[in-house]
């Protein structure tokens, strides 16, 4: 058995935030980076002027106005109006600072439940407030770096460069501090958006590979038997004998068309996963693949349904590149629980090399297990050997709709 890597439990980040945006160190000759930083510092006070006089006129007055009833939505509404300044001056920053702050996911009013709903989900948005105060404090923040850059341009010009990189790294820290998402709940709703555009993908591409393959393959068989049928029904008087060549034909058309049926039901939900569990599934896979594969499973109970066919499907894929690509004479898989996570490690002594660059099937088996809250690690060094680490979310197969879901599936079959 393969040495198994430790269940991480969650994505571990590359680098973290402010490295990747970290501009080169200042020197006395001015360069672009110098220059953008001045430009963003020189117009900080018609922008903050902006801002403020927003915050001051709007909110201040819907928020003296709620003795009405129009006050309220007012508010609402300024808060709104404030997030897309604080869309602005993240725009600012990253393209002058450098700065590169995710973007907080939009407010979900659609979905709130009515006017007075939505009213209330905008006042107590924390992004909105943030950006307000943001653009509070820049007025005198403003005055200042304008001030100082200007005077710097013709006093103090030799030393620009080293001023302006203290004043833009103020700025870096209230836009970082002021200006990114609320907090990990917020980070994890964006991340959760874009998960769903690749489940939602993912879905539809398999909706046309099932439509594609009936189509052109058991549809195209069975088009071809009716037709075969319908002659041998005309010659069964005439020529019994060619008749019952047909007839012998449209059978081993009828065992093909079966096969290839079992086979894309087998795509879609094998039934030995369903009567029988991962392991059983796991080692029909193997049985097919062109390499010697070792299947090794360690678990105490079968998961969830759907984590259940994650695992297998991700399994399946990575044999078929081991038996399409890897020139290997062995593999192995192992599959077993840690904790909360359910691992899976595919390994083989093939050519190696491979990787999630350039779209290919790696990058989105990657992506389908990040969809999830799964975790995808690739080892392929030129030469190989290569080892595949993927981990899912454990649920147990407690619930209901397990059990509904295996017993359509087994009829189905």
């Amino acid at each position: 058995m393969t040495e198994r890597f430790p269940s991480t439990g969650a994505k571990a980040a590359a680098t973290t935030a402010g490295q990747d945006d970290r501009p080169p160190p200042p020197r006395f000759a001015y360069d672009r980076h110098t220059w953008k930083e001045i430009a963003h510092l020189l117009a900080n006070l018609p922008l903050s002027l902006l801002g403020f006089t927003y915050v001051m006129t709007v909110l201040f007055t819907s928020f003296w106005l709620t003795v009405t009833v129009i006050g309220f939505p007012l508010l609402a509404a300024g808060l709104m109006g404030a997030r897309q300044l604080g869309k602005l001056e993240r725009a600012r920053a990253r393209a002058l600072l450098g700065v590169r702050v995710d973007e907080p996911s939009r407010l979900p009013l659609r979905g709130s439940g009515g006017f007075l709903a939505q009213v209330w989900m905008s006042l107590k948005d924390p992004v909105g407030w943030r950006a307000v105060l943001y653009e509070f404090i820049r007025l005198p923040w403003g005055v200042l770096t304008f001030t100082i850059m200007l005077t710097s341009l013709f006093v103090l010009w030799p030393v620009l460069p080293f001023i302006a990189r203290g004043l833009a790294n103020a700025d870096r820290a209230m836009v970082r501090g002021l200006l990114s998402p609320s907090d990990e709940l917020e980070r994890r709703i964006a991340e959760l958006e874009s998960d769903r555009g690749v489940v939602v993908d993912t879905a539809a591409a398999d909706l046309r590979r099932i439509e594609r393959d009936l189509h052109d393959g058991a549809q195209a068989r069975l088009v071809a038997l009716a037709m075969g049928l319908g002659l041998a029904k005309e010659k069964v008087l005439e020529d019994p004998d060619a008749a019952a060549a047909m007839v012998e034909e449209a059978h081993g058309e009828v065992k093909l068309a079966l096969q290839e049926l079992r086979d894309l039901a087998r795509g879609i939900h094998p039934a030995v996963l369903t009567d029988r569990g991962l392991d059983a599934a796991l080692s029909s896979v193997a049985s097919r693949c062109t390499v010697p594969v070792k299947v090794t499973a360690d678990l105490p109970a079968r998961p969830a349904a759907a984590i259940e066919g994650i695992a297998y499907f991700t399994v399946s894929e990575l044999l078929q590149n081991v038996s399409k690509h890897s020139r290997a004479r062995s593999a192995s898989v192992d599959v077993w629980r840690s904790a909360d996570r359910l691992l899976i490690q595919v390994w083989d002594d093939g050519r190696g090399g491979a990787s999630l660059e350039g779209g290919t099937g790696m990058k989105g088996l990657a992506d389908r297990l990040g969809a999830v809250d799964g975790l995808f690690v690739l080892e392929s060094p030129e030469g190989g050997p290569t080892t595949v680490t993927a981990e899912l979310p454990w649920r147990d197969r407690t619930d209901a709709s397990d059990a509904g879901t295996d017993s359509r599936q087994a009829g189905s079959h």
